[in-house]
C-alpha cells in the first residue's frame, strides 16, 4: 500500500486532502505540532521516521503581508522545507506533490501565464515559494508542483470568510478592482490532487509514470475575476439580508505591506491535458457557500 505523508493537515488544502485522499494508500496526515516546516531537524526526523511512498505538502507560511517583516522565517517554511523533504524523498525513492502560487509572478502580463513563463515575484511570500520550487526541482526527484491561486473555504482564514463577516458588520466594503486572478476553492485543490493520485496508483509502472509526468502544473479554477468580482459573487451567494454598498477602489487606494501582481491569472492546459477538467470559479464558489 503506498504510504502518504501529508503535511498541514489543520490547513485549508491540507484538511480537504486527508478526505479527498481517502483509499488511495496510508495518509500519515500531520500538523504543526508533530512536523512544524520551521524546524528542519524535525521535518528529516519526521520523513526518515515515516519512510513514505509520496508527500504531499500543501503546508506552508501564507501570511503574504506578515512575510515582508518575518523574511527569514517565511523562507525557512516555505524555501528551505521543501527541499529538506525533496532530499529525503531522494532517499526514499518517494515522489512529492507541492503546491506553489500565483505571486511567483510580477503581473506584468495581459494574458494567462504559463508554466514556461519567466518568474519574476515582486513580494517576499513570492520569493520564498519560487525558492521552494527551485529546491524540489534541484533534488531531481519525481514531482508535481501545483501553482494555484486566491485559495479560499470555510475554514481558516481567506478572503471568503472576511468578506462574509465584514458584510454583516459594515454598510459598505470597498475592494480592489484592479487586481485579476482566479479563485480556487481548496477543495478544488483537493479532489484535483486526488484524481492525480489515483491516476499514478493505477498505473503499470508507477515510477515512469511519475517521471514523465514531473514538472509545474497551473491549478486553479476556470475563468477570472477582480476582487471587487470575487465579492459581488460571495455576497450574492449568501444569505445575508442586508448587504452592503459594494465600492470599486484600486489597488493604491488599500495600501498593504506587499505588493500585488495586478494580474496573475494562469493557464491551466498543461494540467487539464495531462489530468483531468477544472470547474468554472463561480460554480465552485457556489458549492462551497451551500
Amino acid at each position: 500500500m503506498t504510504r502518504i505523508l501529508l503535511t498541514g493537515k489543520t490547513g485549508q488544502v491540507g484538511y480537504e486532502l486527508e478526505r479527498s485522499l481517502q483509499g488511495l494508500g496510508e495518509i500519515i496526515a500531520l500538523d504543526r505540532s508533530q512536523m512544524d516546516l520551521a524546524n528542519l531537524a524535525q521535518v528529516r526526523d519526521v520523513i526518515r521516521s515515516v519512510k513514505p511512498n509520496l508527500i504531499i505538502n500543501p503546508a506552508a507560511y501564507t501570511a503574504v503581508d506578515n512575510a515582508e517583516s518575518e523574511p527569514e522565517l517565511a523562507m525557512r517554511i516555505n524555501g528551505e522545507a521543501p527541499g529538506v523533504m525533496a532530499e529525503e524523498a531522494k532517499k526514499l525513492g518517494a515522489a512529492m506533490i507541492h503546491y506553489s502560487t500565483d505571486y511567483v509572478f510580477d503581473g506584468s502580463k495581459i494574458t494567462p501565464y504559463v508554466e514556461t513563463d519567466p518568474t519574476c515575484p515582486i513580494n517576499v511570500y513570492g520569493a520564498t515559494k519560487l525558492a521552494g520550487e527551485q529546491a524540489i526541482q534541484s533534488a531531481g526527484i519525481p514531482h508535481l508542483i501545483l501553482r494555484t491561486s486566491w485559495v479560499y473555504g470555510m475554514r481558516g482564514k481567506n478572503f471568503l470568510l472576511t468578506m462574509l463577516r465584514l458584510a454583516q458588520e459594515r454598510d459598505e466594503l470597498r475592494i480592489v478592482a484592479d487586481q485579476y486572478g482566479a479563485p480556487t476553492w481548496c477543495r478544488t485543490i483537493a479532489d484535483t490532487t486526488a484524481h492525480i493520485v489515483a491516476q499514478a496508483k493505477g498505473a503499470q509502472h508507477a515510477q515512469d509514470w511519475w517521471q514523465e509526468r514531473s514538472g509545474i502544473y497551473h491549478l486553479t479554477a476556470q475563468g477570472q475575476t477582480t476582487w471587487y468580482g470575487f465579492t459581488q459573487a460571495i455576497l450574492e451567494n449568501s444569505t445575508i439580508a442586508k448587504k452592503p454598498a459594494l465600492i470599486p477602489i484600486k489597488t493604491e487606494d488599500y495600501p498593504l505591506p506587499a505588493r500585488r501582481p495586478g494580474y496573475s491569472v494562469m493557464s491551466c492546459d498543461r494540467l487539464i491535458e495531462a489530468f483531468c477538467d477544472l470547474p468554472e470559479w463561480q460554480s465552485a464558489l457556489r458549492l462551497c457557500q451551500v
